[in-house]
């Protein structure tokens, strides 16, 4: 399918996506759609919207400033800058903004067969020369949860939204990106899910797989409410194990204690507050959940070596 300057739509109204999804978007916002092939490319800038219904492709969503609330099955999600969600293709989903800013977000939906293409493309040159077009494509399953967004993948995204700005409909360049997309988020998940699922210290494969997945659960309660009270039984009943089997596994996949965990990503979230905005020091203790100014500066300086100030 080639893109046209009509498949590039501004809308405040509600969009059909070629899967059927509704995107229904109210109040005042911006929002542009690239088709690339079967694959989707959305970018809006919107005080209030919501989406729903979403399922049929697998995504990456972020965004790049404010916070977006996701409903993934039973769990409530937000997503904050730095971060991205990533969702399979059978997953049913809706996303809300609510704000008093405009939030820009980004959302790439990739068709299952560009996935399983893109799967099979990773086999061994033997079989890819052998069997190049008598292949049983099978639809890869991800663990869903709220992933770092950083290197490679970042700069893609980033990239990607230029791009979408400037309505470019070169579909190679288009395509190109997001086949880097894809290879920098497998390199993500290599880290963040295969990784961990081995140092996880249980003879079972399927038994660590299950315990990373719950662990994920916990990691993403955490991130979703990082600036508010979190209690331990929270994140526990959350995962559904057992408070000294998740301090256990926790760490063992992590390297920190939930609590530490915590920490780390108040800190990590000061520091994007610090470097994207000019609220004080004093406000941001607060938005990030921390108590009190100066044990904030004193992790912060320890952790970074700087001061909260020399940093901005």
């Amino acid at each position: 399918m080639s893109t046209y300057p009509s498949d590039i739509q501004r809308s405040n109204g509600t969009i059909i996506n070629s899967a059927g999804t509704f995107f229904i978007t109210r109040s005042s916002s911006s929002n542009s759609r690239i088709l690339v092939g079967d694959n989707e490319i959305i970018s809006q800038n919107s005080c209030t919207s919501s989406f729903t219904g979403l399922t049929g492709k697998y995504s990456i969503n972020m965004v790049f400033n404010g916070a977006a609330d996701y409903k993934v099955n039973k769990r409530e999600l937000r997503l904050h800058p730095e971060n991205f969600i990533f969702l399979n293709n059978y997953t049913n989903y809706s996303s809300r903004i609510d704000s008093a800013i405009p939030v820009n977000a980004l959302s790439v939906f990739f068709d299952p067969r560009f996935v399983q293409d893109f799967e099979y493309s990773r086999k061994s040159g033997a079989v890819l020369l052998d069997n190049p077009f008598d292949y049983k494509y099978e639809n890869p399953v991800f663990v869903e949860s709220i992933y770092p967004l950083q290197g490679a993948l970042k700069d893609n995204l980033l990239n990607l939204a230029g791009l979408i700005n400037s309505n470019t409909t070169n579909q190679l360049l288009l395509n190109d990106c997001l086949h880097d997309c894809l290879l920098n988020y497998y390199s993500i998940y290599n880290t963040e899910v295969v990784n961990r699922t081995a140092s996880l210290k249980f003879l079972s494969h399927v038994t660590k797989s299950e315990i990373l997945r719950r662990l994920s659960m916990a990691k993403d309660y955490i991130i979703s409410n990082y600036n508010k009270n979190i209690r331990l039984d929270d994140i526990a009943q959350m995962a559904c194990l057992s408070i000294n089997h998740l301090l256990r596994t926790f760490k063992q996949a992590y390297q920190q204690s939930p609590h530490q965990f915590l920490t780390t990503f108040r800190l990590q979230q000061a520091k994007y507050y610090l470097r994207n905005t000019d609220y004080p020091v004093s406000e941001i203790v607060d938005m990030v959940g921390f108590e009190c100014p100066s044990s904030f500066i004193r992790l912060f300086r320890s952790s970074f070596n700087v001061t909260p100030g020399q940093y901005r």
